[in-house]
């Protein structure tokens, strides 16, 4: 048997969940909390195996609950439940250790398959988060240059124009102004002097 739990700061969706797993013989709803702080309690109360965690709630959000139960070594397994599924909800959430990320306009067949799938270890993602994931994976890391790159940061920071160092890579001017581009989106920076600085200071120079 499987011991659900639901957190979620509103009962009418409280109540909503529990109606939608009522009859299931493998899965029993063991309790519910209100915010997160109720949901770290209770889980350890109720020896809940997977939790349906709401993210907005007063008190303590569900990224920080999330936290709390992995710091407290629980096992129990979380699948966040929410509206949101921006960049700024979803990679807190997963780095938090959740195991599954689903909206609240998911069917009722998918909540079934994600909590018996969350019990068996197995990560649940909505299809627009999977893809949020996957996108985030294929971005250039921040703050990573390629060798490239390097070099031509090198060549700015000893005081090269454009034109001269494309002159000693033996590339365009043009490839010189996107590799420049790139070093700026990567080191978060504006300019030629605000990169050659920000180089110095990750020790990305010498």
């Amino acid at each position: 048997m499987i011991r659900l739990l639901i957190v979620d700061d509103h009962p009418v969706v409280r109540d909503g969940l529990r109606v939608a797993f009522t009859g299931e013989p493998d899965i029993e709803v063991v309790g519910e909390a209100a915010n997160g702080r109720e949901a770290v309690e209770q889980v350890a109360a109720l020896q809940a195996d997977v939790v349906l965690m709401d993210l907005r709630m007063p008190e303590l959000d569900g990224v920080r609950a999330i936290r709390r139960l992995k710091e407290s070594s629980s096992q129990a397994r979380v699948i966040v439940l929410t509206t949101f599924d921006t960049d700024s909800d979803v990679l807190p959430a997963i780095e938090a250790g959740a195991t599954g990320y689903l909206l609240k306009d998911a069917p009722t067949e998918e909540l079934l398959r994600a909590v018996r799938a969350a019990h068996q270890g197995q990560s649940v993602l909505s299809p627009s988060v999977a893809n949020r994931l996957i996108g985030q994976v294929r971005k250039p890391q921040r703050g990573t240059l390629s060798p490239r790159e390097l070099e031509v940061l090198q060549l700015v920071a000893d005081g090269t124009t454009n034109r001269e160092a494309a002159a000693k890579l033996f590339i365009s001017e043009a490839s010189i102004k996107t590799h420049l581009l790139h070093i700026y989106a990567k080191l978060d920076v504006r300019d030629r002097a605000q990169a050659v600085a920000e180089a110095y200071r990750r020790g990305l120079l010498d």
